[in-house]
């Protein structure tokens, strides 16, 4: 916890650092602004919404899904510039040595309440008693000895398997199985249908938390962290990048986002069938007071005032 402690002060100082009073617009280099989205579907949405904006400001975002080890190692590479889904404290381990060698630095926490992850079950298995990891064990047999996570290299799937490889809670023998995002909704989806057993990855915000009745496991506050696996997102970026783009990093630092709002773009994307950017538009549009804090000192790429701008792009 002392080097979390550590990395908020970093965030805090770096987010301080991209607040000073705007310059007009960045050079014509920083006109391309490169996310990663690790397939997530709160990553996509938060992507979305910031690269609809960025294209009001007249900038050209691009989006490439990569898995979190790609992601980082792309950054210190400079192929990414921007990162949303940093998870803390789960995520510690896969941004460390990037931190360390100064490839990345913290802008700020886009997610700063409401976000939790760490292993959940059917409301009717926790029922049946499986209610704390230290349970999982006992239902080995219902559960087929699977455990489902997500993409591979997730940092969960890495939590997990390092449980089972280490025993504890007698998980030794248990397989993580990996898939995706919607493959491993379209397992539980399956296992509630025939009301079996399950056990997977979940987190907040997400409409799983809305579409299923579900019920987060105790006992994981030395692997996924306290209070049903409590987190922060922050917001990641290449090293230099703040520097060569500041008003491009000053946008990107003002993004504040909510589960509410999250969860609305989310259902959006799971619910109603529609992309990331179809539904950061519909979004935007009905929600334009959003617009009112990220864009404080903000520009256009070549330096117009940028929430004029982006709402004239929405047609508001």
């Amino acid at each position: 916890m002392k080097c979390f402690r550590t990395f908020l002060a970093i965030a805090g100082l770096a987010s301080a650092g991209l607040a000073s009073p705007a310059q007009a617009g960045d050079p014509s280099s920083c006109k391309s602004v490169r996310f990663s989205d690790v397939g997530w579907t709160d990553i996509t949405s938060t992507t979305a919404i910031a690269s609809r904006i960025f294209r009001g400001l007249g900038y050209d975002p691009q989006t490439t899904v990569l898995s979190i080890p790609v992601t980082y190692a792309s950054m210190k590479n400079k192929d990414i510039d921007v990162y949303l889904g940093d998870w803390q404290p789960s995520m510690e381990n896969d941004r460390k040595a990037y931190l360390d060698d100064k490839s990345i630095v913290v802008s700020a926490a886009n997610l700063p309440d409401g976000a939790k992850y760490t292993l959940a079950v059917p409301q009717y298995t926790h029922d049946k008693g499986l209610k704390d990891f230290s349970d999982i064990a006992k239902f080995k047999d219902s559960l087929q000895g699977k455990i489902y996570g997500i993409e591979p290299g997730n940092n969960g799937n890495r939590l997990v398997q390092g449980l089972i490889d280490g025993n504890k809670d007698g998980l030794k023998g248990f397989e993580v199985v990996e898939s995706s995002e919607q493959g491993m909704l379209a397992q539980v989806q399956g296992a509630v249908a025939r009301n079996e057993d399950i056990v997977f990855l979940g987190w907040a915000p997400h409409p799983m938390n809305v579409n299923f009745k579900i019920q987060y496991l105790t006992g994981g506050d030395d692997t996924f962290g306290p209070d049903f696996g409590k987190a922060v997102v922050y917001t990641d970026l290449r090293s230099g990048w703040a520097e060569q783009c500041p008003n491009a990093a000053r946008f990107v630092a003002s993004l504040k986002f909510t589960v509410d709002l999250e969860n609305q773009v989310m259902q959006m994307i799971t619910g109603d069938g529609m992309d990331g950017p179809a539904a950061a538009e519909k979004y935007l549009k009905a929600n334009p007071g959003v617009l009112d804090a990220w864009l404080a000192g903000v520009t256009t790429v070549d330096g117009q005032p940028g929430l004029e701008a982006v709402k004239k792009s929405l047609g508001l």
